[in-house]
């Protein structure tokens, strides 16, 4: 027989003996390696199958060489929209057409004032705290959220992450989240790939809040039993991205502190549309982040920023958070050029969320007026720039965002236009007003909305 030369790492099986990987993986050696290691046939095909996806997740092994159908159990599941929208393919735009982007209220351009204000900002060394712009949207942005100090960051993901490294300063301490929190569902799981810290949840309710009982009932009382790890943090989402812009109760944001304090636990909020619940409130940031320990808050939303998050809480958090950002790789030199940016979103941009939230209720009532039946809109969920909605039988949000999508022939010159919009979590869809869609934007979009409504109850297909 002749022997087969090793390639790549080696496994070393129950019985002391070793094997080279590739080897184990390609199916005419699966009897030798079965009888090299004594090991029962079904165990050998078992650590086969996980070798095999292992191997292609780590990017070591070349889908050609396996057979389709083993391929087809290693593959990772496609995403889908039960999961959210960032894997949904994108949109052909027609130049001939009026593009109306709803996506996300990420896709904001800075204005011409914003562009200005960027290239004249005074910069410095913001790792060395030198960069006069970058301090000054600091100090603005902490009298505004009523904490003590602030930090700015290229993100919101980061600035999540800062505030869990933060507060979670051991491995293998807890942070209580919501099942479909954005730090949950949409970060990578970095709490854990990056902080060690480990996550429980909590079942997120239709309006972003939680079962008081149920979060109590997370808390782990055992400390420092070696069983278990130890309770942190609470993170809690204002307005909630996933749940359709809800903006969480200030009597709910009491109750989640109160219980915070009597476990000696801290609260964190993935405030990255917090600006938008104080709008909708009609109450200062600062009172509406009364009840938490910190904030992480986006600028590139619907504040028009084309980059950064602020990250603000009691001083001696943000001091540990200069660290955790400079070990991110967040610390930025001559960051003014942005921060410049951060200062006209905080300055200039907060009061006019309200036209996003106007607009978006105005579509809404549209989509209800056109087919209660086709769409089942709840008109009491619409608080702000966020827009979800289900859709009756027979249509899938895929197929209904395709049709918006598209221009077809025979389409007069009034629904001449592309609406952009994502299938979501929930079979549901997903609209997001900006500063770039206007109260016009708006009549366009339903205008095409109507449209494809009447083609579709006329039962008419592409």
């Amino acid at each position: 027989m002749s022997v087969i030369p090793p390639r790549g790492p080696l496994v070393l099986t129950p019985r002391g003996q070793s094997f080279p990987v590739f080897t184990a993986l390609q199916s005419p050696h699966i009897g030798l390696y079965q009888r090299r290691c004594k090991l029962p046939k079904l165990r050998v095909m078992l650590l086969q199958t996980l070798l095999r996806r292992c191997l292609l997740q780590r990017g070591g092994l070349s889908s050609p060489t396996l057979p389709a159908h083993r391929l087809r159990m290693a593959a990772p599941a496609p995403p889908t929209a039960t999961r959210g929208y960032y894997g949904s393919a994108k949109p052909e735009r027609s130049a001939a057409a009026r593009v109306v982007d709803l996506r996300s209220d990420t896709v904001t351009r800075p204005g011409a004032e914003m562009r200005k204000a960027m290239s004249e900002a005074e910069v410095g060394d913001d790792v060395m705290g030198e960069d006069p712009t970058v301090n000054e949207l600091q100090r603005i942005a902490a009298e505004m959220f009523g904490m003590e100090a602030a930090l700015f960051v290229p993100s919101g993901t980061m600035g999540n992450l800062i505030a869990v490294m933060v507060h979670c300063r051991e491995r293998g301490d807890e942070v209580i989240v919501g099942d479909l929190s954005h730090l949950h569902i949409y970060e990578q799981g970095g709490s854990a790939q990056l902080a060690g810290v480990h996550s429980t949840t909590v079942t997120t309710l239709r309006d972003g809040t939680f079962d008081l009982g149920q979060l109590e009932s997370k808390i782990r009382h055992g400390f420092p039993d070696p069983h278990y790890p130890r309770s942190r943090l609470i993170c809690v989402e204002n307005t909630h991205n996933i749940q359709g812009g809800r903006v969480l109760p200030l009597g709910f944001l009491q109750e989640v502190r109160s219980l915070a304090d009597k476990y000696d636990l801290k609260v964190h909020m993935d405030g990255a549309r917090v600006m938008n619940a104080a709008v909708s409130l009609g109450l200062p940031p600062k009172t509406v982040l009364q009840h938490t320990h910190t904030v992480s808050v986006c600028l590139s939303k619907g504040l028009g920023s084309p980059i950064g998050s602020v990250l603000a809480g009691p001083s001696e958090f943000i001091s540990r958070a200069v660290r955790c950002r400079k070990a991110l790789g967040g610390g930025m030199r001559q960051a003014g050029v942005l921060a410049a940016a951060g200062k006209l979103s905080l300055l200039k941009m907060v009061h006019r969320l309200e036209e996003d939230h106007r607009n978006a209720r105005t579509f809404a009532q549209a989509l209800l007026d056109c087919s209660p039946d086709l769409f089942p809109v709840d008109m009491s969920a619409v608080e702000t720039n966020i827009l979800r909605f289900r859709l009756g039988p027979g249509l899938s949000p895929a197929q209904f965002c395709a049709r918006m999508s598209e221009v077809q022939e025979g389409e007069q010159s009034a629904q001449g236009v592309q609406v952009l919009m994502y299938p979501h979590y929930g079979n549901s869809v997903r609209a997001v007003w900006h500063l770039d869609i206007s109260a016009e934007d708006t009549q366009w979009a339903i205008k095409k909305m109507q449209y494809v409504a009447a083609q579709l109850m006329k039962g008419e297909t592409k």
